[in-house]
């Protein structure tokens, strides 16, 4: 078996892609457990599009150990600098630069002749490794170049000392017998591949990225890049999970062993979903709520008689844990809240466990018995800082005419105050009163809600994203039993972030 290294691009091309800039703390927290996850490189940024990067790359870099840290740059001196100053306090830093290579690029976008580009190419990693030993090379939209002269590329960066060559398939129109034999080319023609660990990176716009990514490690592979749940430009990128579950159900397919804990990954997507608020669809592979459920009564005898009959993947192989339960509720120790949520993959310090089960009575006095969705839920909400605004109280009135009056009252930086507005239904209304009292000057872009847990009393689980002028998009979850309630700290979440980034 020869080691497959995973590359994960969650915070670089995966962020990209989400209207949204997540912060240094939501960065750092995906990063760490990307850590427990067992990852090989994390590409944590692009240090040269904002100064907002550029901090989160660093924090990064000083902080995570024990993984490769990698910025991106495009092939140019500039970027290369950043990158490197990002980077200065990693591990094991890596600066991941290249430039375009298919016709349509090199005659639209660049205009540069393919003897330039060949030549910016080769400068770029020259650059890149006065700063750094580790420095790898993407050549953009590969699928749709020449292959002879894709080769030519790589051979010269190769030759300039790039240890890692990124084949992509940037816009996802390869197939996969397509992509394997692109794979096989390179390493069968490329003087001196065996100097360099090939490297692949699939977009999802025919569907067939995780496919493409396994056609390429079976051609002989080394590095598989991807993200969390399959986030990423237009229609994703290659999903991480549903790579590592293929090889890991077929090991002698592919011949490749990658270093991953199995069992973190599904804690990982449900923290990536969280903190981007892109929900994952139940009915997505490996970490959607539907992937080890059985509806069919041909399927339920099958399984009760012989799990194998319809389960490929042990759910508790990738932390799906499905086993029997302890019924918790209201009148629940804090021992049995905190084994259950070992067992869900949480790992509590004795002070913030007090926090959480305080909270856990308050949820359980509202409902008879606390799911597992519900424990989710109620850790995604203990790790949100509200930096200062604090829903205390709400109250909403409606009419028969759709319109309605909410009061709220939060706490503003350990100051209690109260408004009231008037909107056209209740969560309208919820907003523009909690609007009048934040003073904040901001453009509601998409609000959802959704349950996230059984049974008649249900958490709502509301998700808004908002615009502020020179910040952007912000997420802002909520939950609650009230589906009113969960709206505002929703809204009341996402202002705390605007506010926490302002000052």
């Amino acid at each position: 078996m020869r080691k497959l290294y995973v590359f994960d691009t969650t915070l670089r091309d995966g962020e990209q892609s989400l209207g949204i800039t997540l912060n240094v703390e939501e960065k750092l927290e995906i990063a760490k457990q990307l850590v427990k996850l067992g990852v090989d490189v994390i590409e944590a940024g692009f240090p040269a599009s904002s100064p907002g990067d550029l901090d989160s790359v660093r924090t990064i870099a000083r902080e995570v150990k024990g993984v490769i840290v990698c910025g991106l740059s495009r092939a140019v001196e500039r970027d290369i600098d950043y990158c490197a100053e990002a980077l200065r306090g990693a591990e094991y830093p890596r600066i991941h630069t290249g430039i375009a290579v298919s016709p349509v690029h090199m005659e639209r976008k660049l205009r540069l002749s393919p003897d330039l580009v060949a030549e910016a190419a080769a400068a770029a990693v020259k650059h890149a490794k006065r700063y750094v030993s580790d420095v790898e090379f993407y050549a953009e939209d590969a699928f749709r170049s020449d292959p002879v002269f894709l080769a030519t590329v790589i051979e010269k960066v190769i030759e300039a000392g790039a240890t890692v060559v990124n084949i992509p398939d940037t816009v996802g129109y390869a197939t996969p017998w397509e992509y394997g034999n692109l794979i096989s080319y390179i390493i069968n023609n490329v003087k001196k591949i065996g100097n360099a660990v090939v490297s692949i990176h699939c977009h999802n716009d025919l569907g067939m990225a995780t496919a493409n990514s396994l056609a390429g490690i079976k051609a002989g592979a080394g590095q598989v890049e991807g993200t969390i749940n399959g986030i990423g430009e237009r229609a994703g990128n290659t999903s991480l999970e549903e790579v590592i579950m293929a090889i890991y159900t077929q090991r002698g397919l592919y011949g490749v062993e990658p270093g991953v804990n199995t069992r973190e990954i599904s804690a990982t997507s449900r923290l990536v979903s969280r903190i981007t608020g892109v929900p994952v669809p139940s009915h997505k592979a490996i970490v959607g709520a539907n992937a080890f459920m059985h509806a069919s009564g041909i399927h339920q005898d099958g399984v009760l008689k012989e799990k194998a009959t319809y389960e490929i993947i042990d759910p508790e192989v990738v932390g799906a844990h499905q086993g029997m339960m302890i019924i918790l509720s209201a009148r629940s120790g804090r021992h049995a809240l905190k084994h259950r949520l070992e067992e869900l993959g949480y790992r509590l310090e004795s002070n913030a466990m007090e926090d959480v089960y305080q909270n856990f009575l308050v949820l359980a006095d509202k409902k008879k018995e606390i799911f597992d969705e519900d424990l989710h839920a109620l850790m995604g909400c203990e790790t949100e800082n509200n930096n200062g605004i604090i829903l205390k109280n709400i109250s909403v009135t409606t009419s028969s005419v759709s319109m309605a009056t909410a009061t709220i009252t939060l706490e503003l930086d350990g100051k209690s105050v109260t408004d009231a507005a008037c909107g056209n239904g209740p969560v309208d209304a919820v907003f523009k009163a909690v609007d009048r009292l934040a003073g904040m000057k901001v453009y509601l872009e998409d609000y959802s809600l959704k349950s996230v847990s059984r049974d008649s009393e249900a958490l709502g689980n509301a998700t808004v994203k908002v615009r502020c002028a020179g910040i952007g998009l912000v997420v802002g979850r909520g939950i609650s039993t009230d589906v009113i309630e969960a709206s505002a700290k929703a809204y009341v979440n996402a202002l705390s972030k605007i506010k926490k980034k302002v000052s």
